[in-house]
């Protein structure tokens, strides 16, 4: 799903989970769609804050449980740093919720990907 930054595209993100959640893990626990929609909401924010222009959300099955795709046009992975009254929790949140995480360099950017277990 292509979203362009504009205000208002973190919520179309999370509607977008919501609706493959609903698709493709009915049967997941309670808890695990609240850290899908956490970690989504965690990457998505990171795109629009730190790289300029749209981003793609991409929701994928893997065995087990579901992967999480945010690409964006920023070539500069994401990175820890002490939390304060503007942010610096989501990295370690995507973290500690995402059984792998991984960001692959592209030729425009990069793509962050997180995979989540049931």
């Amino acid at each position: 799903m292509d979203f362009g930054g504009a205000p208002g595209c973190i919520a179309e993100a999370r509607e977008a989970a919501v609706a493959f959640l609903h698709q493709h893990s009915r049967a997941a626990g309670r808890t695990f769609h609240d850290d899908v929609l956490l970690v989504v909401s965690e990457l998505v924010s990171n795109a629009v804050r730190h790289a300029p222009g749209p981003f793609v959300l991409e929701l994928g099955l893997v065995p087990g449980g579901i992967e999480i795709a945010v690409r964006d046009t920023s070539s500069r992975p994401p990175r820890s740093r002490t939390p304060d009254r503007t942010g610096g929790r989501g990295w370690s949140i995507v973290q500690t919720l995402a059984r792998r995480v991984r960001v692959v360099p592209r030729h425009d950017g990069k793509s962050v990907h997180a995979e989540l277990l049931w």
